[in-house]
């Protein structure tokens, strides 16, 4: 049977997920400043960033490193004080830990302990993105970055060239020409996407239009960190039947003019209106 305890009600220790803000520091939540000054240490990405971050709001509890490279020796010290009964919060810098930043191996280790954790709202680039991008939000897909390497991103690419939903990809400045390429090639250059920088800061932009047209953009002036929104494949309309276009064709004589009728059902139907002129000849006009 599992075992059930509310958050924070109980003995069972705890550990903190906290979003920071991914540029305007005006996003860090008063929930997420009020936690962190609450804590007995912070465990954090990089202790430069984080540290200036907590100065700025006046927050003063020490820090311990917890990154790509040391994640598995850092969840060691963290499991043993969280066990000693500390209070621990984890920031990854700017935006959401675990979310293509670390802690995804300090949460797991923390809940294999048999321990909590909880998240602490705030900042996301993929969802910002988006809700920005002007393309499909009701399903989407967070792939994260792509691998740096330019084979393994085109093999990556091309299991995703019929996925129907839209698509949110992070890319650092130096790969982006590379990778709106291989964007273009793999989905097409008609294929509708939006580029987002440097969001929530000062020099903040969304271009929107085709992944030809994004691919085309002087890179000298793509600066910052990027995320690309990109559309699913668009479904292929299934073939419509000359019997269906007759049917539809009829109905319509009934009540305009033939030349308002095959207009009509060559919108309804998505189909050339010589296709349904043509029949019309064929089977409706009178000789």
């Amino acid at each position: 049977m599992l075992k059930r305890e509310l958050n924070f009600i109980g003995e069972t220790p705890l550990l903190y997920l906290v979003a920071t803000p991914i540029g305007n520091l005006s996003e860090f939540s008063p929930r997420a400043i009020e936690t962190l000054k609450t804590m007995d240490y912070v465990a954090c990405e990089d202790t430069r960033n984080t540290g200036l971050l907590l100065q700025h709001f006046s927050i003063r509890v020490p820090l311990i490193s917890c990154h790509e490279h040391n994640e598995e020796t850092a969840a060691d010290k963290i499991l043993s004080l969280l066990k000693d009964g500390k209070k621990i919060a984890y920031a990854s810098d700017a935006g959401y830990p675990v979310i293509s930043d670390p802690g995804a191996r300090l949460a797991k280790r923390v809940l294999e302990a048999g321990y909590k954790v909880s998240v602490i709202n705030g900042p996301s680039a993929c969802l910002c993105a988006l809700v920005g991008s002007g393309l499909p939000a009701d399903h989407f897909y967070f792939y994260g970055f792509l691998d740096s390497k330019p084979s393994a991103r085109k093999k990556e690419l091309s299991r995703l060239v019929s996925f129907p939903d839209t698509m949110i990809f992070y890319e650092a400045p130096h790969r982006i020409k590379a990778t709106l390429k291989d964007m273009v090639n793999t989905f097409g250059q008609d294929r509708e996407a939006t580029l987002c920088r440097e969001l929530t800061k000062t020099h903040e932009e969304y271009l929107r239009g085709t992944l030809g047209e994004l691919a085309s953009v002087d890179a000298e002036t793509l600066l910052g960190e990027m995320v690309i929104v990109v559309r699913g494949k668009p479904e292929t309309p299934s073939e419509v039947t000359e019997d269906t276009i007759l049917e539809a064709l009829g109905t319509a004589l009934q009540t305009m003019p033939s030349k308002e009728a095959i207009k009509s059902v060559s919108q309804n139907l998505a189909v050339p209106k010589n296709r349904v002129y043509d029949l019309y000849l064929e089977c409706f006009k009178k000789n």
